[in-house]
């Protein structure tokens, strides 16, 4: 044999779908690194591993020696599929043009970036923000994507709009049950 460096095997760094938990591993096939990862992970089933950065699935030992040492690996379960890490958002509120909520609607921005489905279960506050926002004061600094800042701010203030219309309606619904029981118990006595 050689100088024994094979069957120590090399080391890994692993981290779960969501990124929230890394892990050291020493491995010397993809199935003691399989194993080693589901010991550390504590994943059960069914799982595949992928280069972190770019998804790409390690499925064999002869791809798997090529790799090199610290590799970032992704172990991903049956019904997981790889997905680039979203930047965070991050800015300071001295570079916004107002100077108020920059943190707050760079992170929301975010959110709604990664699944614009959010949008609906905004309240009021978090609608307003975006309907008021200016999309040339943080295009530079959060996302180089202009045309989607300016949609969402027409669409926020589209829906924020429609949401004060039926409170709105709610609230004279309301008043006119109210007045209805004030007349009704004036009637009764």
């Amino acid at each position: 044999m050689d100088d024994g460096l094979d069957t120590a095997g090399k080391p890994f760094k692993i981290t779960d779908y969501a990124r929230e938990h890394r892990k050291g591993v020493v491995a010397n096939s993809l199935e003691d690194l399989t194993l080693k990862i589901r010991e550390k992970l504590g994943t059960m089933g069914q799982i595949t591993i992928v280069l972190e950065n770019d998804g790409t699935e390690i499925d064999d030992d002869e791809y798997f020696a090529t790799l090199d040492p610290h590799t970032n690996l992704m172990a991903l379960s049956e019904d997981q599929k790889w997905a680039p890490q979203l930047p965070h958002c991050r800015i300071s509120t001295d570079q916004l043009d107002d100077g108020k909520s920059g943190p707050e609607l760079a992170g929301l921005v975010g959110k709604l970036k990664s699944n614009l489905c959010h949008v609906s279960l905004l309240g009021g506050p978090e609608l307003e923000l975006l309907s008021d926002m200016d999309p040339d004061s943080i295009v530079d600094i959060t996302f180089p994507d202009k045309i989607f800042l300016e949609q969402l701010k027409e669409a926020s203030g589209r829906y924020l709009s429609e949401k004060r219309q039926a409170q709105d309606a709610m609230d004279l619904l309301r008043l006119y049950q109210e007045k209805e029981a004030a007349a009704e118990s004036a009637n009764t006595q």
